[in-house]
């Protein structure tokens, strides 16, 4: 099993401080965050991206490109690329400089988004937000592949022989499916035979593992290997401690805080206290042997091989913070890379293949 450290660059006062930071030591912490990630030995770090209130993760190329200087090791993801808001051809542009920069360390996962702010931002609208992520995707994964695009497209000017530079390091670049709450996203994935990144986060594990088996299923209709299906799921939140009691008291006034927020602006509460949070979300909260425990009660339900934790402290204190991490990959991490396999592909660069000049079922893009 691989780990990955994510970030959507909150930034919002701290929840049991209620300090705010500011944006610069924000971005900061980012940098530090990606830094603990590659010495304590994580597969992958990722960053976000969200163009509202309350994240500052407008500009994931940006980020990603500076944490790819102050790093050697570990890859580098998007979580998520939001191509229903972005023009394919510059989000290329800026994703094959980042490959080149980062010698090939890159994973895309990309989805529609969510929120109505950034939408609005865009002129994207809900009815149109699915097409516009299907046709970008389609775009960007032919630019990815072939030296010159011809694409009538609905959403942005058509493409005639069109070449767009610079060509990339990675021959493709390996492209995840964000997917939190629709089949739209669970289908495109298994209609070319990409891995899937299920979110895992708002709710209890029901829901996602049926789209997980949706999109087993669709893998198969679309003729692929069943044995080449990669599936990573994200976390609530994590804090691993010696003892349950401690990773419980520890954690108590982050899911306070969070839960008044919530409460405050009006958003639904799923988990009414931290030992509901705790026993029924995908939250690492608790002894090294009982998030194993849970890891392995996901992994039988969606057949996971990567798995994302926060890498913000989150209202934990950076002690508190460094010490469950550096826990979680003593303790958890080696145990759970013995019992779960590793996503069937190489974890390094991709290399160029007969495939990726010839993609399966490519869809076309048309004006109608």
């Amino acid at each position: 099993m691989k780990f990955i450290a994510i970030t959507l660059i909150v930034h919002r006062p701290d929840p049991v401080t209620e300090v705010l930071k500011p944006a610069h030591d924000r971005f900061r912490e980012v940098l530090d965050n990606a830094l603990l990630a590659e010495e304590l030995g994580f597969d992958g770090f990722g960053v976000g991206e969200r163009h509202e209130r309350p994240f500052l993760s407008s500009s994931p190329t940006v980020v990603l490109s500076h944490v790819a200087a102050l790093t050697r090791r570990i890859r580098l993801f998007t979580a998520v690329t939001t191509l229903s808001l972005l023009d394919p051809v510059r989000a290329f542009e800026d994703y094959a400089t980042l490959d080149h920069l980062s010698e090939g360390r890159l994973d895309l996962i990309i989805g529609k988004g969510n929120g109505s702010a950034q939408r609005e931002l865009f002129h994207v609208t809900p009815e149109d937000q699915w097409d516009r992520n299907a046709e970008s995707y389609e775009v960007f994964r032919r630019i990815w592949r072939h030296d010159k695009v011809s694409v009538a497209t609905r959403f942005r000017p058509p493409l005639t022989d069109a070449e767009v530079w610079p060509r990339p390091y990675q021959r493709p670049v390996r492209v995840w499916h964000g997917s939190a709450t629709s089949k739209e996203s669970v289908d495109l994935a298994a209609r070319y035979g990409d891995p899937l990144f299920s979110a895992n986060v708002t709710h209890p594990v029901e829901p996602y593992a049926e789209l997980i088996r949706h999109y087993r299923e669709r893998w198969e209709h679309y003729g692929h290997d069943p044995a080449r299906i990669a599936i990573g799921a994200g976390t609530a939140g994590i804090h691993v401690a010696p003892t349950s009691q401690q990773a419980l008291a520890a954690y108590r006034p982050v899911f306070e805080a969070d839960r008044a927020f919530q409460e405050q602006n009006g958003l639904p509460v799923v988990f009414a206290t931290p030992e509901d949070f705790v026993e029924r979300s995908s939250a690492l909260i608790g002894s090294p042997q009982q998030v194993i425990d849970k890891v392995h009660r996901y992994h039988d339900q969606f057949g996971h091989t990567a798995l994302h934790v926060h890498a913000d402290a989150n209202g934990l204190t950076d002690t508190q913070h460094r010490d469950s991490l550096e826990l979680f990959q003593s303790a958890v991490a080696p145990v759970l890379r013995k019992d779960i396999p590793d996503p069937p592909f190489p974890w390094g660069p991709v290399l160029p293949t007969e495939d990726a000049e010839k993609p399966f079922n490519e869809m076309p893009v048309t004006t109608s």
